[in-house]
């Protein structure tokens, strides 16, 4: 049922509870699919980068080959703020005079460890990591961090697109006012500008045009991710989690949120069920399992629900991730 779902979707995010085991049916999905002839890559935006350790090497922020067909990257959230405050940091230089640089390098020191930055910055980079798997993979699994994080970042988009339309529209404002302002203060450069000879250079507006520009192409950045999110053609959410208490109540929130958000899920994915018949303990256990897998299907009716055995061995590695993708494709499965 998931590797199904991932063979027909060009973007798959898996999410939920840390510690449920996100990263290990993240990178075996996007095994299997690779196995199966297509171009896979493998992004994961958990802090705690799981993703090389459960591949057994150092993958980092860059792209890095794990096995025939198949891609992997970590993204790190303070490289990746660094780099956004850099660059924004760089334009903003370019278009001030030169007597308030220092300024500008004081106002991004403040922003980086403004509420909302780390989470613009690693967003402005899962949308350049979409847009590079729609160009040259066939599929993009993201391993997100745990659930909260993922929630916000999901409805992310939609904010600041908003936000930047809000911008776009005060620019306009500020440019027409300026306009008027430097006609009436030199009526003959205004006429000049308005005829289109070309004869007056301001660089007052043509700082405003280009951060017009700016903003336009953050604008469309955005509006092609969320496009991408709320596409249940291209892109779905799974969502990991464990047969507890705090999981299902975590997996029920986070799907509301998701909903909200525009994000389709196209499946539940309950981890390390325990067997049946395997002495008292696990007999026990797999009863109390019992209750909540029937509070979640009471929740979330409508969600087909994977259940993956409890194995034997770490998943770890090229061979662990290969018999956990076996696992995944044996699991019990029970659809709306």
């Amino acid at each position: 049922m998931l590797l199904e779902l991932a063979a027909t979707r060009r973007v798959l995010f898996v999410g939920g509870k840390g510690g449920v085991g996100k990263t290990a049916v993240a990178s075996a999905t996007a095994l299997a699919r690779a196995r199966a002839g297509q171009r896979v890559l493998v992004v994961s935006t958990d802090p705690a980068h799981n993703l090389g350790h459960l591949w057994q090497r150092e993958v980092g922020d860059r792209i890095t080959a794990l096995a025939p067909g198949l891609d992997g990257i970590e993204v790190d959230p303070v490289a990746t703020t660094d780099a956004h405050l850099a660059a924004v940091g760089a334009t903003i230089r370019r278009l001030m005079p030169e007597h308030l640089h220092g300024e500008v390098t004081r106002h991004m020191e403040l922003a980086r460890d403004s509420p909302g930055t780390h989470e613009a910055a690693v967003l402005e980079r899962i949308a350049e990591l979409v847009d590079l798997g729609l160009r040259e993979y066939d599929l993009v699994v993201f391993d997100t961090a745990p659930s909260g994080h993922t929630a916000r970042l999901m409805a992310l988009p939609e904010i600041m697109s908003a936000w930047t339309e809000g911008l776009l529209r005060r620019r306009g404002r500020a440019e027409g006012f300026g306009a008027a302002r430097r006609a009436l203060e030199d009526p003959d450069a205004g006429a000049e500008q308005v005829v289109g000879t070309g004869a007056v250079r301001d660089p007052r507006r043509e700082r405003d045009l280009e951060i017009r520009r700016v903003l336009l192409r953050r604008r469309e950045r955005f509006e092609a991710l969320r496009e991408v999110l709320t596409d249940r053609r291209r892109c779905a959410f799974v969502i990991v989690l464990a047969a507890e208490r705090l999981p299902v109540l975590e997996t029920v929130e986070l799907h509301g949120q998701l909903a909200r958000a525009g994000v389709h899920v196209g499946a539940l994915v309950v981890n390390k069920r325990s067997p049946a018949g395997a002495g008292e303990l696990l007999a026990a256990r797999r009863a109390l399992e019992d209750g909540w897998l029937a509070e979640l299907r009471t929740a979330l009716p409508d969600l087909p629900v994977l259940e993956v055995p409890l194995l034997p061995g770490e998943v770890v590695g090229e061979e662990g991730l290969e018999r956990f993708g076996e696992a995944l494709a044996q699991g019990a499965t029970s659809s709306p």
